[in-house]
């Protein structure tokens, strides 16, 4: 990676070295480390410069426990209604309760499309609401990437876009705030497992003035 500024590389080996993780001590998160993962969500970039993220803090493990109870039972009658048989349906209950309950903070993550743009046809307000949608995917990155600055672990699940109405309701949100995610967060118990990724040539097609080339340069510190 010689062949890149100094911030590059050195923001490439952080992006690097980010994992998903998803087991954690029991300490909680210091107040003034969950402000600053929250003020890093809120620089993201947003669709028109609306920030149409929304987020809930939840520390209070009576109240994860609570969420963790009522997401399972819609995980179970969905699974059911899939045919899934009951032994699979428990063990896929309780791993994610366990997730959610012994994460020392959850930050769901919304959407709120009150002050988008509104369109008359279902194109452009369809791609309007993809905006949106982006635009709080980007300040959730900015949330996992923070708290890998912190040292901390962080895990996107998306198990509340499954059930938002009782996400919502289970922890009194206004009804434009959508759950789209939660993210849980702790001090990391163990080492993560490195994970392969795909090489750029895979998803990548590389536009000229005479079309689409083949070849994809090697990405720095990959030769």
């Amino acid at each position: 990676m010689e062949n890149l500024p100094a911030p590059a590389r050195t923001l490439l080996e952080f992006l690097r070295s980010r994992r998903s993780i998803r087991q954690y001590r029991p300490e909680p998160v210091p107040s003034r480390w969950v402000v600053a993962l929250l003020e890093a969500a809120r620089w993201a970039p947003s669709a028109h410069n609306r920030q149409p993220w929304r987020f809930v803090v939840v520390e209070d493990s009576d109240v994860k426990a609570r969420l963790a109870q009522a997401m399972g039972e819609r995980l179970t009658a969905d699974l059911r209604q899939d045919g899934v048989p009951e032994e699979r349906i428990a063990e896929d209950v309780a791993r994610s309760r366990e997730r959610i309950v012994s994460a020392p903070l959850a930050i769901v993550v919304c959407l709120s499309m009150i002050e988008m743009d509104r369109y008359p046809d279902e194109r452009r307000q369809t791609a309007e609401r993809t905006m949106a949608v982006q635009s709080v995917a980007m300040a959730g990155q900015n949330m996992l990437l923070m708290a890998h600055a912190l040292g901390l672990g962080a895990c996107w699940i998306c198990a509340p876009l499954f059930c938002p109405e009782t996400v919502r309701e289970t922890l009194g949100l206004p009804l434009d705030w959508e759950p789209q995610g939660m993210i849980l967060i702790g001090f990391p118990a163990g080492s993560p497992r490195v994970k392969p990724r795909k090489p750029l040539e895979a998803f990548t097609r590389w536009m000229g003035p005479d079309g689409f080339n083949e070849h994809v340069p090697s990405p720095p510190g990959m030769r």
